[in-house]
């Protein structure tokens, strides 16, 4: 079985973002990992591979640092990388990742790609979605357990209230949801093995597409903090008084009821 895991290098999720005097977001000393969803992804694959056999391939599309992640992934199991980098994919939007890993893909013989359900950086769900729709593959998103045997993949995933188990024929996209796995770490034998895995390094060019192909559609035009937390409020006096006095500053002051 082929594996084609999609991955995203994404900030440290205890980073502290702070932006710089331009508005945007300064990316000076801050972390950066393996969006969390995506090592789901990826633990997942590596525990098909080992039940079922065969190889996993590690796809992301970024600026030259992204490196890093892929060569963790492969520390962590992973047999192969691709790295699609290009000074035309700064400030891709999500249509552009989709239309730029779909089309390399379409070079990959692969029965099964998995990918987180969302990226913790821009938290819009859609990368991997829309990848399955340009393929026209079946989708099973937010999944949190995963069963693949005779060609097809029965998913568990999570829905309002409760989850529901769904049936797909493959090759199929999936994403993973927190629980359906707990992720590896790399051992140094695997952290020694991985700078002698292959990583191939693709332009747009490459692909076949141009700058004008990738353009995106959505851009963001500034960026803001969310305003400080203001201090609490306590309210002295006997039980009684307490509570009207509080009704009336939730009324009059904070205008919630």
């Amino acid at each position: 079985m082929n594996i084609v895991v999609l991955l995203k290098q994404t900030f440290d999720t205890e980073a502290k973002i702070a932006l710089d005097a331009g508005g945007q977001i300064n990316r000076q000393g801050v972390s950066l990992i393996i969006n969390p969803y995506d090592e789901f992804a990826v633990e997942e694959a590596l525990r098909l591979k080992e039940k079922n056999g065969g190889e996993v391939t590690v796809v992301s599309a970024g600026p030259p640092e992204a490196q890093d992640a892929l060569r963790q992934a492969l520390a962590m199991g992973a047999d192969k990388a691709v790295h699609i980098t290009d000074p035309a994919l700064d400030g891709a939007d999500e249509y552009t990742a989709a239309a730029v890993l779909a089309k390399a893909l379409e070079g990959l013989q692969c029965d099964l790609v998995l990918a987180g359900w969302r990226a913790v950086d821009d938290g819009s769900a859609q990368v991997a979605v829309r990848v399955a729709e340009i393929l026209g593959l079946p989708q099973v998103n937010v999944v949190t357990r995963l069963e693949v045997a005779d060609g097809k993949a029965v998913a568990t995933r999570d829905i309002e209230g409760g989850s529901e188990v769904v049936e797909v024929p493959l090759p199929a996209v999936i994403t993973a949801q927190k629980g359906l796995n707990e992720p590896r770490y790399p051992s140094m034998k695997g952290i020694m093995q991985a700078k002698k895995k292959p990583m191939q390094k693709l332009s747009l060019g490459d692909l076949g597409l141009d700058a004008g192909q990738a353009a995106p559609k959505v851009k963001a035009l500034s960026y803001s903090l969310p305003s400080a937390r203001s201090a609490g409020k306590i309210v002295p006096g006997e039980v009684a008084e307490a509570a009207c006095e509080l009704a009336r500053l939730l009324r009059e002051e904070a205008k919630i009821i």
